[in-house]
């Protein structure tokens, strides 16, 4: 099992991918498409060309994981664009409403950090 937490790097590939790709094919397009090396603990996210289904691609420290959810109906309605570069990175949160086919650029949350004042200054 994968656990999201605050301080994870993930990392959203713009591009679609051909889905017949496994662990070593997208750890590979990691490398040399988005230029980031798999094997640092992000978690990489790819979409087919369809955006019917995503997979996720993570390195624990012993091995790999490869995960896959496919939409039994319907798209998923947010990807994002061209224009920000080959990879886009998301926030723990945001792969959670992107997961549940929401948008993640429009969630409302709180800062991931915020500078805390001590009391009495």
């Amino acid at each position: 099992m994968i656990q999201l937490t605050p301080q994870m790097r993930i990392w959203v590939a713009v591009e679609p991918v051909d889905f017949r790709n496994g662990i070593d094919g997208l750890a590979q397009m990691c490398r040399q498409k988005l230029q980031n090396d798999p094997l640092t603990g992000a978690l990489f996210v790819f979409t087919s060309r369809r955006r019917q289904a995503l997979k996720i691609l993570a390195y624990d420290g012993q091995g790999y994981w490869l995960c896959q959810k496919r939409l039994s109906q319907g798209r998923f309605k947010w990807w994002p664009t061209n224009g920000s570069g080959p990879a886009h990175g998301l926030d723990a949160h945001q792969l959670q409403l992107l997961l549940w086919n929401g948008n993640p650029t429009l969630a409302q949350t709180a800062p991931m950090w915020r500078r805390i004042t001590p009391v009495g200054s």
